[in-house]
């Protein structure tokens, strides 16, 4: 099969990127190692060029920068490289995300695909902000060409579904893979001891502020608690920046337990991760989100979201713990609990790793996928 990507998120080695960049960056080289063609077209603020990459062909289509007209000419770039590489060898399967595929002229021969990453929709119900119309008309406009649907975890598709139409097409939930190659189990030798470690962007809808509070209630019984902060920060539409204002809402008293380390490569976080005493994500809302299945593969404990996907990953009691994100209280407890009982510490973080390396292998994720497509030709 040919299959061919549309993304703005394809990674680049030592860059930092987000939960589709490490999906691609895993599926496209596995695809290519089954015998698969596979083609990415990425959207670029730089120069058009093709680049070859583990066996898959990058291309870069140069954005336009035009206000009001962009997506315009976005999309008629893409058309157009479409065209060019279906000419040049036939495509079977053209695969993107939610908002993807609503400019696209289907061109016969391909079936179109759109993975759940979690659209306009889903996010703007789950925060509970209005739906911007102009991106919800994009979306309703993509979900209408696709002939089938992949989603990350059965949450985004129930989700999903009850907010747009995906009826009468093939539908699968196919988590995404993890890079088991590199988030490996290590030895619990190398914990800190009452070191926090979270890592992503900085934004409400991460949690973030309600860890950060939730040290208050927990710093006077472990003076030696630190909370390492890694990912960017979140600029709004105006410009402000999340992480100033997060540090002006904070205690005093909470900011010497803080470390702002800003955003890492992916190629980092196996050992910022090993160096935990736990690794805790308390998301708001999620489509699956990586970060605690790849710490889960370190042996770590990790304290994850009880809302979402949350109970897809972690089994609370079993292979981590569960937490209401918007309680700080809750939060504190669990950290806690994880402080206060080392040998259960232990227990959950070797069962998670068990659970991840079988739920996020590649091998069983590449061949669900493999047959996925293969069922729309």
């Amino acid at each position: 099969m040919h299959i061919c990507y549309l993304t703005n998120e394809y990674p680049v080695p030592g860059e930092p990127h987000g939960g589709i960049g490490s999906f691609l960056g895993v599926i496209c080289p596995a695809l290519v190692a089954a015998g698969h063609q596979v083609s990415v077209i990425n959207g670029t603020s730089g120069k058009s060029k093709i680049v070859q990459r583990e066996g898959v062909q990058i291309h870069y289509v140069a954005f336009s920068k035009i206000k009001g007209l962009a997506w315009h000419y976005n999309f008629k770039a893409i058309n157009t490289q479409l065209k060019h590489i279906h000419l040049q060898n036939p495509i079977d399967i053209v695969e993107s995300s939610e908002l993807g595929l609503a400019f696209i002229s289907k061109l016969s021969g391909i079936r179109y695909v759109i993975r759940l990453h979690g659209g306009h929709h889903f996010f703007a119900e789950g925060e509970r902000r209005s739906v911007n119309r102009w991106k919800a008309f994009q979306e309703k406009r993509s979900f209408s060409k696709a002939d089938g649907f992949i989603g990350v975890s059965q949450y985004v598709v129930n989700h999903t579904g009850k907010l747009l139409n995906m009826k009468g097409r093939p539908l699968d939930v196919i988590m995404y893979p993890i890079a088991l190659q590199r988030f490996k189990p290590e030895p619990f030798e190398k914990i800190i001891p009452f070191k926090v470690v979270f890592a992503g962007t900085l934004i409400e809808k991460k949690g973030i502020r309600q860890l950060v509070l939730s040290l208050e209630y927990l710093i006077e019984k472990y003076p030696l608690l630190k909370l390492h902060i890694y990912g960017r920060d979140w600029m709004d539409s105006e410009g402000r920046s999340y992480k100033e204002k997060l540090i002006a809402s904070i205690p005093e008293k909470i900011m010497e337990h803080l470390e702002f380390h800003g955003p890492v490569d992916q190629k980092s976080l196996p050992e910022i991760y090993a160096s935990a005493h736990v690794c805790a994500f308390p998301s708001h809302i999620e489509t699956l989100g990586l970060v605690a299945p790849e710490a889960m593969a370190t042996q770590r404990a990790v304290l994850y979201t009880e809302t979402g996907p949350g109970p897809e990953v972690v089994e609370h009691g079993e292979s981590g713990w569960l937490c209401n994100p918007w309680d700080p209280k809750d939060i504190s407890e669990k950290l806690a609990d994880i402080f206060d009982h080392e040998d259960e510490m232990k227990r959950r973080a070797i069962n998670g790793c068990r659970k991840v390396n079988g739920q996020f292998n590649i091998v069983h994720i590449l061949e669900k996928n493999i047959s996925f497509y293969t069922s729309l030709l």
